[in-house]
């Protein structure tokens, strides 16, 4: 049992907090047991439905019965597709229809499901899904399904399914009257995993299937399906299939959380939790943000305004009056200069996830320090000392919109957002500027067969020095206090360079360890040009230079980078040696805004053990900076070169710790969740890329969050 929940790590650490957090469901009069199937997609007990759940929904299921465990990872990507990732273990199965039995197998797969048409008066709605198609086969199938809603407490769904689906009462696949090529499905063979067996999707026999389910109070749903699995892997080595129907009944413990009870093919009975939240829905609501600075109407101008100038006494208190206000608002003031009637400011955010709120409350705080005479603000974001856009505002706007209803509208229609030119000088006391903190931390392993859960606890010093503007030198150290890490001994069965398979040997001897020790310098030697060159420790497996340089013009949602890094391989015990191997390393990137929060980023280029591939990313980011995303890597690397998962590939999540204290902070939880790490598409984990740094401030993403100006 301890096996099973925690099959990676990583993926228990994200349905840990799925689990935690305040859950919402963002429509609460929609039955939990109309959302999610054992195998954790949209559907019925074990059989699809044509529902979709809320647009952005995370939730976890898991679900057991004879001797099955199915956890799940499902993201609504956008209100009519949703994906899943599977873990499972399996007990007295076989992996493929024939071989001989297994007592024990852990399994990945991922499905896709997608609702192409809208349930309306009279018309179902109606989806299609593939399920495994990036795993082993084991639950590889396709579905058409309808749903058609009757009343406020009653739902029939029906569908045809091919694969695993197509078991129970087959018959003569449709499509073969379109195609001869239909009528045949391959034995599933796919011993590593990873490999998109695109030539079997709706092949071979085909069979129907159906449910109804009911509402039967307002917490308690009751289900009735008809299955169409035959289970070929599990019958009759890990139960006895006595007939295809199946009964469920499920109870809403709260909104978002689910406990299911189902008696399934006349001789099993299983239990199944679900659980989903929405990063659209805060637990806080919009934020307990401190209240931001009153906007000040000026008085009538005196005479005295209209030569107003500054000297240097006046500009140096002016300038640290201004700073001071900014640094209540959780803003540094970077630089700062006052000519006729405008008032150009240099700022840095150090607090609020959208630029546009910072650049809202410099410019109100402004309103009640700077004289009557200056009419035009222009707040320039910096990021280690590098100019993003350059946003000029009219101090009238300010004092007529505070109060408009159409406020944020109006004051970014009139706002004028465009390349920052120049560089003023820093205000005196910026630099040098030393930073340091220390905290717990907690490092959880990549999943180990023998024992996928493992994590350490220690303590972990930061610290950051900026002597010169654009120049930063920083450091993480951490010392172990308790963990089981060093308890993983499995060797790494690798013929690639083992750049990242013997990640337990570094888990193991690296107490303490240096994580990281790097001189980094950030420029912008054009426009819409940026720099960074990175020196040192650079993570904690290798070490050496990595070069830069990105083009990213301000109101473009399009940038290309080139980064090149030459590296060698770090001492397990991560503090000052080296090992032989050595790697010169690169990519060329391409970052596509393609709106609505959703970005797209491919990578060409040599990898850690000197195999050349891409890496496609896509990602979705909400207002309150959730990120939820998923990676895909192929490389010149032979799938049975690689190993177990063929390729690499996984999920990125992206928690903002200011979504769960409704506190303003740049802080968050990220994690990877990756099926398996191997050599092949490795790359190196710099930090301070570009594009992250940079994207922020610029034009696109200052009006995805101008909402947020007058907060």
């Amino acid at each position: 049992m301890a096996g099973v929940f925690g099959m990676t790590s990583r993926f228990w650490l994200a349905a840990a907090v799925v689990a935690a957090l305040p859950v919402t469901d963002s429509r609460a009069d929609q039955p939990l047991s109309f959302g999610y199937n054992t195998y954790g997609y949209p559907g019925m007990i074990d059989m699809p439905a044509a529902h979709s759940r809320p647009d952005g929904e995370l939730a976890f299921t898991s679900s057991y019965f004879a001797g099955q465990f199915r956890n799940t990872l499902t993201f609504q990507m956008s209100p009519r597709l949703s994906g899943s990732f599977r873990y499972s273990q399996l007990e007295d199965i076989r992996p493929q229809p024939g071989a001989a039995v297994v007592n024990s197998r852990l399994d990945r797969s991922f499905s896709l499901h997608f609702r192409f048409i809208d349930e309306g008066f009279r018309r179902p709605a109606v989806a299609v899904g593939l399920n495994d198609f990036l795993g082993t086969g084991l639950y590889e199938s396709e579905y058409f399904v309808a749903s058609k809603t009757f009343g406020e407490r009653f739902r029939v769904s029906g569908g045809i399914g091919w694969g695993r689906l197509g078991g129970v009462g087959g018959f003569r696949n449709p499509l073969s009257f379109v195609a001869d090529g239909f009528r045949r499905r391959d034995a599933s063979s796919n011993p590593f995993g990873g490999r998109v067996n695109g030539g079997n999707w709706f092949q071979g026999d085909a069979a129907f299937f159906g449910g109804v389910q009911w509402q039967a109070s307002d917490k308690l749903h009751l289900t009735l399906e008809y299955s169409s699995d035959n289970n070929p892997s599990e019958v009759p080595s890990a139960f006895e299939r006595e007939i295809p129907f199946n009964f469920g009944a499920t109870y809403r413990v709260r909104p978002g959380v689910g406990l299911s009870a189902n008696y399934l093919y006349g001789s099993e009975f299983g239990v199944q939790l679900s659980m989903a939240l929405n990063p659209k829905d805060p637990p806080t609501g919009s934020g307990r943000d401190p209240a931001p600075p009153p906007v000040v109407p000026r008085a009538v101008a005196q005479a005295s305004d209209l030569g107003w100038t500054l000297g240097r006494d006046e500009s140096r208190a002016l300038e640290s009056r201004v700073a001071q206000e900014l640094e209540l608002q959780g803003i540094r003031l970077h630089a700062m200069t006052v000519s006729g009637d405008t008032a150009r400011l240099e700022v840095e955010n150090e607090t609020y996830h959208r630029e546009a709120q910072a650049v809202g409350r410099t410019a109100r705080a402004l309103t009640g320090m700077m004289p009557a005479r200056i009419e035009h603000f222009v707040i320039v974001p910096v990021t280690s000392g590098m100019l993003g856009s350059e946003v000029r505002i009219a101090r009238t706007d300010l004092e007529s919109l505070e109060h408009d209803l159409q406020n944020s509208w109006l004051s970014y229609k009139r706002a004028g957002i465009g390349p920052a030119t120049g560089g003023e000088r820093p205000v005196p006391g910026r630099y040098p500027a030393f930073d340091w903190g220390l905290k717990p931390y907690l490092t959880p392993s990549l999943f180990d067969p023998d024992d996928p859960v493992r994590a350490d606890v220690g303590a972990e010093l930061n610290a950051r020095f900026e002597p010169v503007r654009g120049l930063e030198f920083s450091g993480t150290f951490r010392k172990k206090v308790a963990g089981t890490l060093d308890e993983s001994t499995r060797p790494s069965t690798s013929v690639l360079p083992r750049v990242r398979s013997e990640a337990n040997i570094y888990d193991r001897e690296g107490d303490p360890a240096i994580i990281d020790l790097t001189g980094a310098y950030y420029f912008k030697p054009g426009a819409d040009i940026y720099g960074r060159v990175t020196a040192g420790y650079l993570e904690r497996m290798f070490g050496g230079v990595s070069g830069e340089v990105l083009w990213k013009p301000v109101q473009s949602r399009f940038a290309l980078g080139v980064e090149v890094n030459y590296v060698q391989q770090r001492d397990f015990d991560q503090l000052w040696g080296f090992r032989d191997y050595e790697v010169m390393t690169g990519h060329v990137s391409g970052y596509w805004d393609m709106g609505n929060g959703y970005h797209a980023q491919v990578d060409l280029g040599r990898y850690l053990a000197k195999d050349w591939g891409a890496t496609v990313a896509l990602e979705r980011e909400f207002e309150n900076g959730w990120k939820i995303g998923a990676f895909a890597t192929l490389t010149d690397v032979p799938f049975s070169t690689f190993g177990e998962g063929s390729f690499d590939k996984g999920l990125r999540i992206t928690i903002p710790i200011s979504w769960l204290s409704g506190e303003p902070s740049k802080d968050a939880y990220v994690s990877t969740i990756r099926p398996v790490t191997r050599d092949g598409g490795a790359r190196l984990d710099v930090n301070g890329r570009l594009y992250e740094k940079v994207r922020p401030l610029h034009e696109p993403e200052l009006s995805d969050g101008w909402g947020r100006f007058w907060r």
